[in-house]
């Protein structure tokens, strides 16, 4: 059993299922403590109960992460945080343009864009004051390739591929690394409150290795680069997508 996040402090946001779930549960198996994020207790219930089986301790943080102001206050109460996975999003329900009004687009720039930006913000001085420490971020196939539907997701998802190059330099003096992983389709709930079952069939069929990512496939990007095997890796954007989209040099 690999082990090498033994005794790391891990603050997973929107880690009451799906993928933040699966980040969760795989983190704790290679020795982290985490602190489990989400705005639903029952989740973060949830998620705990998992996470003790592996005999780590998991802390519960239950909290909208759109109050930034309390978010922050809150997270100081945990003490040094060795890995900050910022994980919490809401779908894009397959909107058109004509569908998304002010409060619609709002909501998914404080959840995904506000909430990745000042959970940062709270974890960094004493990530600087250590020396060390890492972010990965949640971004996306549709901020790598575009959509014919669910721009306002398309758009948050880019502002954190931005946010992520960025403060990959700004926080290398510190010895903070900064990465993304960008998934493509994952088969959870939120999918599934965007997206019909013939969809689903439709959109696997457009996928070179022939199905949708498991929550477990993004957990294993995530937990690698939380680990040392990726100590000189920042500024970068993993994309477990199947072959879907295929960008780069």
């Amino acid at each position: 059993m690999i082990k090498n996040l033994s005794n790391l402090t891990v603050l997973i946001t929107g880690s009451g299922n799906g993928m933040g779930q699966s980040h969760a549960v795989l983190m704790a198996e290679r020795g982290a403590n985490v602190i489990v994020h989400d705005i639903n207790s029952d989740g973060v219930s949830k998620t705990i109960s998992l996470i003790k089986k592996t005999g780590r301790d998991a802390r519960p943080f239950v909290m909208d992460i759109r109050d930034t102001d309390l978010f922050q206050k809150e997270i100081v109460k945990f003490g040094p945080i060795d890995i900050l996975v910022n994980n919490a999003g809401v779908g894009g329900k397959g909107y058109k343009i004509e569908a998304i009004d002010t409060e619609i687009f709002d909501n998914m720039f404080n959840v995904h864009v506000r909430g990745t930006f000042f959970a940062t913000q709270a974890v960094i001085p004493q990530m600087k004051d250590r020396k060390s420490g890492k972010i990965i971020n949640t971004s996306s196939i549709f901020a790598m390739g575009g959509h014919d539907s669910a721009s306002h997701y398309s758009a948050a998802k880019s502002a954190i591929s931005g946010l992520t190059k960025s403060w990959a330099r700004e926080f290398a003096e510190w010895n903070i690394k900064v990465n993304a992983v960008a998934p493509g389709f994952v088969e959870t709930d939120m999918t599934r409150a965007s997206l019909s079952r013939d969809q689903i069939t439709d959109r696997e069929k457009l996928i070179p290795l022939g199905r949708f990512c498991e929550p477990i496939d993004i957990s294993y990007a995530v937990a690698w680069l939380a680990s040392p095997e990726a100590d000189l890796v920042s500024g970068q954007i993993i994309s477990p997508n199947g072959g879907e989209v295929i960008t780069g040099y």
